[in-house]
């Protein structure tokens, strides 16, 4: 956290992404534009981007003549077995690798293995690739690292509700450090998919809604995850994925149709893929769904068009699991040899799992339905990879058992993930102080299925995570802080298993031991596995009988604070209209008992703020802050309305809105001021609040800065987020806040299907949450 009294936060086109079939421009467009028909993809996707390379991917003439080299004593069955990628297994007993897979690796047809790890494992996979294959090209070891490897972090949208970018990169700097001591050398992680339906399973492992925050959160985890140097042994590759418009899936059911417009996609979808590309970023991975017709392991447009032609990336494309193969059931390949054409001929560059690869290509050459070069080319950045990582030059330099035993758990990794943890959590509601806990309550009840439950505490995508014994619990938590000779209780009470909806087992025990406690603890939400993939719902609602218990403990008069483990948003208005305070602490990862604890004793006040809107029902769905208007908006105060855009049994707004987050303490903003009312192209204006710690306790904020740009030659949203600035203030300081912002970033894609801004009036917000009523806003226009 910077500690200058004058906080700047300066946006740029490429930060947020903006940048996405061409250059920025800043080639102004008057907001009375008919809607023009669009340009071919082969017009659109001509002007190739410059961007700044990382130091590890700049040229490389020894590398090129290496490469060269060895490629020119290839066959051509060597050359397909590095664009092939297949799994290793786990079981009681440790890693294992199927026979068959091991003559693979002998016989030069395999150039990566993922789900392999450990020093010894790695090492020893590594031996059959370097000491007996023809050529001694070592493979590349690929885990899904999403968000911690042995030490596990909160789930990534726990994370990016924390809102601090340091602390979310410094998360991936140190999962990367454990990941790459156990062998890895590849990571499956970031997820930048936008997520706009909580049904949607896959919510959890990304960070939201939002394209600008979600692209701030995308360029730090690439930067967490891949250092400034590949070479290091304590770094990996980062991987962004799902390219793309995975989040849209149709009824928020997982591995279903993506229908949206092309402007949907270059403008929400396709920005947090380009931050991730500016990063840096090594690798790409495809997306299971389809993409206007298309599947996008098949999509050229995607893969070439845009990823190679407009933004000038340079690493490998890597599909999803057997995503080659699932073309065919889509009904785009007539079989798998078809389906291995199109992908290779789209950009795919290396087939995970799937095998169409290794068993088709070669034939596909001979046909002429894949060129040669196109081969070479996907080879060339395999290699390329692997030099960059050292593994030519040292191929275990990963494999270090003594290494690996003095980092897996380290103390300073363990604390890293209780402090991000703590961070991570967002207080949705606090009535009359419930919380932070009193010192007078010598007796406290932690009731709920999730309140000593370790399996669940470290969420869905939890890599090489031990889920039975090293998660601090809830109650764990709250026993280890809770002052000496104050009594905790603890009963499970309820359950979330689907078919338990009806059952009062355990309710008996639960409110017993709520009538004799000064305080209810309820820790409530989802089994771990009820979100993440294949992990979709078509309600938002507490599952099992927790709602019915959670109405009996409120019954008893006694204080109730809902602790929340989910990874989406829930329908809890009950809650909300019925429980003195409610902290969603997401699934918070291996030390998340004890921030947990943290949180509720107020040895940490809560700074967290929600990254994606909180629906009524899931009615509501699709909801998200940067909604259109529509030409019958229902004003404030009209809920019974008729001939508006509104429910009859609902209102409009959501539960909590994007952006909510409270704290023990309170804050004041004072009206924003602009630089100036107007500004040009090339120019500028800044925009001000001053931020005051009312409270008093200290405590961070996070300051938000929204757009709406009123009239544009296609509509535009009520509010977009442009920047937000996370600031500590001590009781009663003040500190001032400013925003620069330029005509580029209110880009869009404007009715020609150009990317650039208009002139035009705009309205601007300095507040605490989305909303046009949150503050006053202040108005500015662009003019030619």
């Amino acid at each position: 956290m910077r500690k200058a009294r004058q906080f700047v936060a300066t946006i740029s086109c490429a930060a947020i992404g903006s940048l996405l079939l061409g250059a920025c421009a800043t080639t102004p467009m008057t907001g009375t534009a008919a809607p023009v028909t669009a340009a071919p993809a082969s017009d659109r996707t001509a002007v190739p981007v410059t961007q700044a390379q990382p130091d590890w991917a700049r040229s490389n003439p020894e590398m090129n003549t290496f490469i060269s080299d060895l490629m020119a004593q290839m066959t051509l069955k060597e050359k397909i077995g590095q664009l092939t990628l297949l799994t290793s297994n786990w079981e009681s007993t440790g890693p294992t690798m199927r026979d068959s897979y091991k003559e693979d690796i002998r016989s030069g047809r395999v150039g990566g293995i993922f789900n392999a790890y450990t020093a010894a494992y790695t090492a020893e996979l590594q031996r059959l690739a370097v000491d007996e294959t023809r050529l001694k090209i070592p493979l590349l070891f690929g885990y899904d690292v999403i968000h911690g490897h042995r030490t596990i972090f909160p789930i990534s949208l726990g994370e990016a509700a924390s809102w601090d970018l340091a602390a979310i990169e410094q998360a991936a700097r140190l999962s990367a450090v454990e990941a790459s001591a156990e062998g890895i050398h590849w990571t499956f992680s970031p997820m930048v998919d936008i997520a706009r339906d909580p049904r949607w399973g896959r919510i959890s492992e990304g960070a939201g809604e939002d394209v600008h925050l979600g692209s701030k959160i995308a360029a730090a985890r690439v930067r967490g995850y891949q250092g400034d140097d590949l070479a290091a042994t304590d770094t990996v590759v980062a991987t962004a994925k799902h390219f793309a418009a995975y989040g849209a899936a149709q009824a928020g059911r997982d591995y279903h149709t993506v229908d949206i417009s092309e402007r949907t996609l270059r403008d929400v979808y396709l920005p947090p893929f380009k931050a991730a590309v500016d990063a840096g970023v090594g690798s790409f991975m495809t997306s299971f769904n389809e993409v206007d017709g298309i599947p996008a392991s098949g999509s050229r447009y995607l893969l070439t068009d845009i990823l190679r032609d407009q933004w000038g990336f340079d690493g490998f494309v890597v599909t999803d699991y057997t995503s080659i193969n699932e073309m065919v059931p889509h009904g785009y390949s007539k079989d798998l040899k078809q389906s291995g054409e199109q992908a290779l001929n789209a950009g795919v560059d290396m087939d995970m799992q799937g095998a169409v690869y290794m068993d088709h290509l070669a034939q596909s050459v001979s046909e002429g339905k894949v060129d040669q070069a196109a081969i070479d080319r996907a080879v060339r950045r395999i290699l390329e990879m692997k030099y960059r990582l050292g593994l030519f030059e040292a191929p275990y330099r990963y494999s270090n058992v003594e290494r690996q035993e003095a980092t897996i758990y380290r103390p300073d990794i363990l604390e890293a993930a209780r402090d991000v943890a703590r961070k991570s959590m967002v207080l949705l509601k606090n009535e009359g102080g419930a919380l932070p806990l009193a010192s007078t309550a010598q007796s406290i009840a932690v009731i709920g299925p999730l309140a000593d439950s370790k399996e669940d505490m470290i969420g869905s995508w939890s890599a090489a995570g031990d889920r039975s014994t090293r998660p601090v619990t809830i109650l764990q938590g709250i026993r280890e802080r809770a002052a000496s000779g104050v009594n905790i209780g603890y009963a499970k009470g309820a359950s979330y298993a689907y078919g338990d909806a009806g059952k009062d087992d355990g309710f008996a025990e639960a409110l017993a031991l709520a009538q004799k406690s000064d305080v209810i603890i309820a820790a409530m939400g989802e089994k771990w596995d009820m979100t993440g993939e294949a992990a979709s719902r078509t309600s938002l609602d507490l599952p099992g009988n927790q709602q019915a218990l959670l109405e009996r403990l409120v019954a008893t008069g006694k204080p109730v604070i809902l602790v929340m483990l989910s990874g989406r948003p829930n329908s809890i208005g009950w809650a909300d209209e019925n429980v003195p305070a409610i902290l969603h602490a997401w699934y918070p990862g291996t030390m998340g008992g004890h921030a947990v604890a943290d949180v509720l004793f107020g040895d940490y006040n809560p700074s967290g703020k929600l990254p994606v809107t909180f629906p009524r029902n899931v009615g509501q769905v699709p909801i998200h802050y940067d909604m259109k208007n529509t030409g019958r908006p229902i004003e404030l105060g009209a809920d019974n309305a008729k001939y508006v855009s509104r429910y009859l049994n609902t209102p409009n707004t959501p539960l909590y809105r994007f952006g909510h987050g409270l704290s023990y303490t309170s804050f004041g903003y004072s009206p924003a001021t602009l630089s100036t009312a107007s500004m040009t192209a090339g120019g500028s204006l800044t925009a001000s609040a001053t931020i005051t710690n009312t409270g008093k306790v200290a405590g961070e904020e996070v300051v938000q800065l929204y757009v709406r740009d009123l009239v544009g030659s296609v509509t535009r949203p009520v509010q977009e987020l442009k920047g937000f600035e996370k600031v500590t203030l001590a009781p009663g300081e003040s500190r001032t806040v400013t925003f620069t912002l330029r005509p580029e970033d209110l880009a869009f894609t404007r009715a020609d299907m150009s990317h650039g801004w208009e002139p035009g009036e705009f309205q601007l917000w300095i507040a605490p949450v989305s909303g046009a009523a949150a503050s006053v806003p202040v108005g500015f226009t662009i003019t030619e």
